[in-house]
């Protein structure tokens, strides 16, 4: 079964990890693809290569997710030229792991604006394009992070605790539309995560994963490309993913090797 063959999905956050990965699988699927990201060399080098191995149309923005004004003046164009069905709001991030009264303000704030406001400025212009089409299929990038705090975690839990309340907000103002929406909640996944949590710092982004085998990106687009093809009448709500090793933030078994 193929739901997926020429509807047009957009992801945010698309130059690298689940984001890219999530393009690849849905363009396996013949998904057109709409792309955005910040980093512009990264954007074409993931054009060329997807249109290049799977044949399907690939636009490409630069855009700034925080950016209110940015998002409505590139994106309201494209509900316009295009019927967008898919919407992946990937784009997200941790930053630090400090004390709630040692925290970076600077941090926060980039984590509220990206995690939270980012995925509603999106939402905000994408959203009434699905509910005129009456159809579409929103999935918002969670994690384990929003069911359960961890040490350190704080603000980064509290931005994911409200993706997971903002989703089932959507699916309870989607009522009586065709439109599905699902909250995808990962436990540990190798991407590069941690490097953008510790900047940069190697040695402590490959501790995390260490004595274990974590999820990789293409593991969460599986189960993302699972979602979006499931029949029209199906809509999961909610899907919580993790390492075979990890069960919850507290409970992970690393070997000793």
């Amino acid at each position: 079964m193929n739901n997926l063959k020429g509807k047009y999905a957009l992801i945010t956050g698309a130059t690298s990890g689940i984001g890219k990965e999530c393009a690849k699988e849905l363009a396996k699927m013949g998904a057109n693809l709409i792309l955005t990201g910040r980093r512009e060399e990264r954007l074409k080098e993931t054009k060329e290569e997807i249109s290049k191995e799977f044949g399907v149309n690939v636009e490409t923005l630069l855009l700034d997710v925080t950016n209110n004004d940015e998002v409505k003046k590139t994106l309201t164009p494209l509900t316009q030229n295009f019927k967008i069905e898919i919407l992946i709001n990937n784009a997200g991030l941790a930053l630090g792991v400090e004390k709630i009264d040692e925290g970076d303000i600077d941090n926060w704030e980039k984590m509220i604006d990206t995690n939270i406001k980012g995925l509603l400025y999106v939402s905000r212009v994408i959203i009434p394009h699905m509910r005129k089409n009456n159809s579409g299929h929103i999935i918002n990038l969670g994690s384990i992070a929003g069911e359960m705090t961890y040490p350190g975690g704080n603000v980064y839990c509290a931005t994911k605790s409200a993706v997971h309340t903002l989703s089932e907000a959507m699916n309870i103002d989607l009522a009586g539309t065709n439109i599905r929406v699902s909250n995808i909640a990962p436990g540990a996944v190798k991407t590069e995560f941690s490097d953008v949590r510790f900047k940069g710092d190697k040695e402590k982004a490959e501790n995390v994963y260490k004595g274990y085998t974590p999820l990789f990106a293409k593991d969460i687009a599986d189960l993302i490309l699972y979602i979006l093809n499931a029949p029209l009448h199906v809509n999961i709500q909610h899907a919580l993913i993790m390492p075979t090793a990890q069960r919850n933030p507290y409970v992970l078994h690393r070997s000793e090797d």
